[in-house]
């Protein structure tokens, strides 16, 4: 700051030195919720596998390892696609709604690989799971039958009964954790 003297000349002024409150006390912090902590864990842990893909459990013609998703994918392609995108869905769509999609977009198009490329899409990034052997559009347009095999083996590997859908594998999953906490008892 500047000011001026009695002869038009200007000067620095010292800068104030006006006394400061002293600052306030801050609460101690407080402790994470459970919910917060597994959140965190998550992102931490999501972020250290999002730089490194994981490889899928099964190779895209691994199709004979489980003969029950392989002809049912191969006889009924709308029912498997139904069944894989209600659980990548997390139970938001049904396995009726998004197989009678797949179905109708099949029938009008021939085309129903752009629709379930998206789903492979999704879930690969749900799982973490390279882009392999090549993208996602392409492999359903060339290979739709064992890309939807791979996708069904892949979810069956992370643990979901592919038979009872999102809700049911849910609620299975509130039972298992009820036993354990119950202690399970013989």
């Amino acid at each position: 700051m500047y000011s001026s003297n009695a002869i038009g000349h200007f000067h620095e002024e010292s800068p104030s030195l006006a006394p400061t409150a002293p600052p306030c006390p801050q609460p101690p912090p407080r402790p994470p919720s459970p919910l917060a902590s597994r959140l965190a864990n998550t992102t931490t842990s999501n972020n250290a596998i999002a730089s490194a893909p994981k490889p899928w459990s099964t190779g895209l013609c691994d199709c004979c390892d489980d003969v029950s998703s392989c002809c049912l994918t191969c006889w009924c392609p709308c029912v498997a696609f139904g069944r894989i995108a209600e659980i990548v869905d997390r139970g938001s769509t049904s396995c009726g709604v998004s197989g009678s999609l797949y179905a109708i977009i099949l029938c009008l198009t021939g085309c129903s690989c752009l629709y379930s490329c998206f789903y492979r899409s999704k879930l690969r990034g749900q799982y973490f799971l390279e882009e392999s052997p090549c993208t996602d559009c392409c492999i359903h347009c060339c290979c739709e039958e064992c890309s939807l095999c791979q996708e069904y083996r892949e979810l069956t590997h992370q643990g979901f009964d592919m038979s009872i859908g999102w809700h049911g594998n849910m609620a299975r999953q509130k039972r298992l954790a009820a036993k354990v906490e119950g202690g399970i008892t013989r």
